[in-house]
Formats: structure tokens, C-alpha cells, sequence
């Protein structure tokens, strides 16, 4: 029991580290990280937040899940719904925290943007690691993982990359034009994965997390 409250606190913290991450990518000014792309572009262009938006965006990562694994999807992974609604919520509040952080060149833009990678990428190396729920986008990847048999990071620049496209339909669509996204987007899109890698392999810490589901 104490094992797994241990997981499921590591679990959350993850998640919240996960929501700042997107949040300071956000606040960059440069282009929002690939997994908010679309819910972004879409709070751009209508009432609900971006929180709101990614809530519901996640109700079909969930699904996709489902779709993918069949069978070998746990039925406790339908809890990562309560996860959405807690993530989306940490999203908005993240983004209010973060309100002030107006960087005002280019450097320090890309600075943010960088630190944003890297919160965000140490966020899910933790959130991964209890094997326990998971962020849907996140958990979409895991799936896409275990059906290829490819690595976690490298599919999740894959399906980074597949949600910028989209968005940058969306984009066009409703805007004429790219509006939510940039530089930014793309970078966080070809580093985030490979910076989650870095830490699974190099953060003994992640490993203790790792292990207390084998406890």
C-alpha cells in the first residue's frame, strides 16, 4: 500500500511539472509545444481556455487508446479521465501563474522556450515512470509505443510532430494563416522526446521511481 500511494504521488507530481512545462513553452511567445498545439489554436479562435480545450482533446486520446490496445487496454486506465480533468486544470492555473513572464527578445524567448522543454520533458520522465495512470496524450504515445515496439521517446516525436501538422491546418483554416504556433512548436517538437530519454537513462532518480513498481 505505502508502494503505491508512493507511485501515484510521483504519478501527480509528475503531471503538475508536466502542466508548468507547457505553460513556460507557452509563455515563450514562440509557439505552444506540440501536444497543446491543436487545443491552443482552437482556444484562439474560440470562448473555451486552453485547459478546456485540452480536456476534451484528451477524451480522444483516451479513446485512441482503447481503439490501439483492445483487449490489453486496463480498465483502470479509464481513471485517466479524472487525470484530464486534473491536468487541464493545472494547465490553466499554470498559465495564470505564469502570466507575468513576458520575455521581450528573441534570446530570452528561446531561453524560456528551452527551460520549457526541459520541465516539460522532465515532467513526463516521472509522470512515466510509476507505471501507474498516465496524461492521455502521453498514454496515446505508450500505446503507439507497445503496438510498434519503438522507443518512447522516439515515437513521441512522431506523434509531436503529427499533432503540429494538424494544428497548422486548423491554422490555416480558421486564420488564413500560422496563428499559435512557430519556432518554438517545432523545437519542442524534435527535443522534448529525445530530452526524456536523456533523463530516463542518466537520472538515477527516475530508476528509484521506476522500481517502486516492482516493489
Amino acid at each position: 500500500m505505502k508502494s503505491m500511494v508512493q507511485r501515484y504521488f510521483w504519478f501527480f507530481v509528475g503531471v503538475a511539472i508536466n502542466s508548468f512545462g507547457v505553460a513556460f513553452i507557452t509563455q515563450a511567445a514562440l509557439g505552444t509545444s506540440p501536444i497543446s498545439s491543436v487545443p491552443y489554436v482552437l482556444s484562439l479562435k474560440f470562448t473555451p481556455s486552453l485547459g478546456q480545450f485540452t480536456f476534451v482533446f484528451n477524451l480522444l486520446f483516451i479513446l485512441l487508446q482503447f481503439l490501439l490496445l483492445r483487449k490489453d487496454f486496463p480498465p483502470i486506465q479509464f481513471l485517466q479521465i479524472v487525470v484530464n480533468l486534473f491536468f487541464s486544470a493545472c494547465l490553466d492555473v499554470s498559465m495564470a501563474l505564469l502570466a507575468f513572464l513576458q520575455p521581450e527578445n528573441f534570446l530570452a524567448r528561446f531561453v524560456c522556450l528551452l527551460v520549457g522543454c526541459a520541465v516539460l520533458a522532465v515532467g513526463i520522465a516521472i509522470e512515466v515512470a510509476p507505471n501507474v495512470l498516465m496524461v492521455p496524450g502521453e498514454g496515446t504515445v505508450k500505446a503507439f509505443s507497445i503496438v510498434t515496439g519503438k522507443r518512447f521517446g522516439s515515437v513521441k516525436v512522431v506523434f509531436d510532430v503529427t499533432l503540429i501538422v494538424i494544428a497548422v491546418i486548423l491554422s490555416l483554416i480558421f486564420f488564413h494563416g500560422i496563428n499559435g504556433l512557430g519556432l518554438g512548436t517545432i523545437v519542442s517538437a524534435l527535443i522534448v522526446g529525445q530530452i526524456v530519454n536523456f533523463v530516463n537513462r542518466h537520472f538515477h532518480a527516475i530508476d528509484r521511481i521506476a522500481a517502486l513498481a516492482q516493489a
